[in-house]
């Protein structure tokens, strides 16, 4: 049984996720502050639902803080707040996907499943990706551009592998959705994957404004082309 910790401190909202993952066959742990979060985050856990805005902080401060620490655990952020800047305070601070609310229960469901069966694979995955002088480790979750560590969100790294076992084939932007999301993509507002595109090119290309690697066909999606030195 997978353990999830919830910060979260609207009592009605936390009843009825408690209520609904357990029935799903997950064990739910329910804090309300950020100092409850310093304290349980001691314990092991395989996923984390942080609020943003808390009485006595902020989730995004709670989510660099497991980052700092080494910690790859799963971490989904549950907030009112759909703007554009935090969508990418979020991702950039380590955020592995952005659900606003309010959101259906089954919807939230399903995305905690994805992301818990792909940290299973990320654990058992021992191969490696290249592409020019582009190599993701697999195993580790790492990504090296020119011998150089690239830092990735969790959500970056997903949407890179994606690309790179595609390289050369056009990826529409609702195959996207379904293979980060695991579904139909229409949960997922438009401007975060947007928000993903953006903050990889400025990760992966030279000039991002003219990207050669992270190419985009208009009307379709994306294609990832291979660059050698």
């Amino acid at each position: 049984m997978s353990r999830i910790l919830l910060l979260e401190d609207d009592i009605s909202l936390t009843e009825g996720l408690q209520y609904a993952l357990a029935k799903s066959g997950y064990e739910i742990e329910a804090i309300s502050s950020v100092r409850e979060a310093k304290e349980r985050l001691k314990e092991s856990f395989d996923l984390l639902l942080l609020d943003v805005a808390l009485p006595d902080g902020s989730g995004f401060d709670v989510c660099e803080s497991v980052r700092k620490s080494g910690d790859q655990v799963p971490i989904i952020f549950l907030t009112a707040a759909d703007d554009e800047m935090s969508v990418i305070r979020g991702l950039d601070g380590g955020g592995d996907d952005y659900v606003t609310k309010p959101f259906k229960l089954g919807e939230l469901c399903s995305r905690i499943h994805a992301l818990l069966r792909r940290a299973g694979m990320a654990k058992e995955e021992i191969s490696r990706l290249r592409s020019g002088d582009i190599t993701i480790d697999l195993g580790k979750s790492q990504v090296w551009s020119g011998g150089k560590i690239l830092e990735l969100t969790g959500a970056e790294y997903r949407l890179l592998c994606l690309l790179v076992r595609n390289e050369g084939i056009v990826m529409t932007r609702n195959r996207i959705l379904e293979e980060l999301w695991d579904g139909d993509g229409s949960f997922v507002d438009d401007n975060t994957l947007s928000v993903y595109i953006r903050r990889l090119r400025e990760k992966v290309e030279k000039d991002p404004s003219k990207p050669v690697r992270l190419i985009t066909v208009r009307g379709f999606g994306y294609r990832w082309n291979e660059v050698r030195k």
